[in-house]
């Protein structure tokens, strides 16, 4: 099978989510790394009008949009499917990806984690405000996928789904920083999957620094 192309910024979620994809299902890839801001070039606005990212290129087929490309790599890849073939079960697999598009990214991730892990990085100031007034929506995100989770081992069920693999990237970015590690605490049974997930091979094969380091190779 051809190799994947994934553009994005390494240590971006959602670049880590497909990169996540890609693991599971045994596929082979490369990043073509972008640079903070990179998205908004021409060059990027070709691949996706948006300016957002991954954007994956599959021999001639080019494909954008975390959700999208997921699903294909689930499709496509080998291994244990990562849609859960009950109707219930991808129902809540499809809810949960919902919620981390539309409310985990801008009330967690863009608010707090950019703020707290991203910002300090790259030597941008930090807006305490902004985490001040996010943390109320932040809370209450960490208690519905906790709610949701229950006391499963993985978000749909008992098996790995692609809800876990768009979930894990912020869950793991807001374990690093102290108000996120308040909400984990809070919520046992989402630390557990926080940590299950964590020693799995393809969430270390994609950590910043090792995607780093590999497009630097």
């Amino acid at each position: 099978m051809d190799e994947f192309v994934v553009w994005g910024v390494p240590g971006s979620p959602y670049v880590r989510a497909a990169l996540l994809g890609l693991e599971e299902k045994k596929m082979r890839w490369r990043l073509a790394p972008l640079g903070m801001g990179e998205n908004k070039s021409p060059a990027h606005l070709a691949r996706h009008p948006f300016g957002r990212m991954p954007v994956v290129q599959h021999g001639d087929f080019r494909l954008y949009e975390a959700q999208a490309i997921l699903r294909y790599l689930d499709k496509v890849g080998s291994g244990p499917r990562l849609t859960p073939d009950d109707p219930k079960a991808e129902a809540r697999m499809n809810q949960l990806m919902g919620i981390a598009d539309w409310y985990f990214l801008p009330q967690v991730s863009s608010a707090i984690v950019f703020q707290r892990v991203v910002a300090p990085r790259f030597g941008l100031p930090v807006d305490e405000e902004k985490i001040a007034a996010a943390l109320p929506g932040a809370r209450l995100c960490i208690a519905e996928v906790a709610r949701l989770l229950g006391d499963q081992a993985f978000m749909a069920g008992d098996s790995l789904s692609l809800a876990d693999l768009m979930l894990a990237p912020q869950v793991a970015f807001l374990a690093d920083c102290a108000e996120g590690r308040e909400m984990l605490d809070a919520h046992p049974d989402l630390a557990a999957w926080n940590r299950r997930m964590g020693e799995r091979p393809s969430l270390q094969a994609t950590t910043w620094e090792r995607v780093a380091e590999k497009a630097a190779a």
